[in-house]
């Protein structure tokens, strides 16, 4: 499966609140940002859970809108995100950058810039 096909699939799974597809996309020791508390998850299991939580408090949803290859072989998305509360009320809106690498075809890490501060 090509990186672009992976990146769609998993933004479609995401917002479809299919983690299991999601996760399946990913490395088994993927680093990914805990974008509401700060921090980081480490691995599946905590992703799977971080997301639990969130899912359980706001209703995110991201859909990408541009993908660039960078020199050093991540792949910048960026993104327009919309946080609701589970009443559908909007909180927050803007555009940001996600940054993933990638090893053996998986998602092995994910940052997230703001797209106003992301290099090209």
């Amino acid at each position: 499966m090509e990186t672009e096909e992976v990146i769609e699939r998993m933004y479609w799974a995401f917002n479809a609140r299919d983690g299991e597809r999601v996760l399946g996309v990913m490395h088994p020791d993927v680093d990914w940002p805990n974008g509401m508390e700060g921090g980081r998850v480490l691995g599946r299991d905590a992703v799977r859970a971080y997301w639990t939580r969130q899912w359980g408090m706001i209703d995110p949803t991201v859909e990408p809108r541009r993908l660039l290859r960078m020199a050093d072989g991540r792949v910048a998305v960026d993104v327009h995100q919309v946080v609701r509360d589970l009443t559908g009320t909007v909180l927050k809106q803007e555009m940001v950058r996600h940054v993933y690498a990638f090893e053996d075809g998986l998602i092995r890490s994910m940052q997230i810039q703001a797209a106003s501060e992301a290099p090209t």
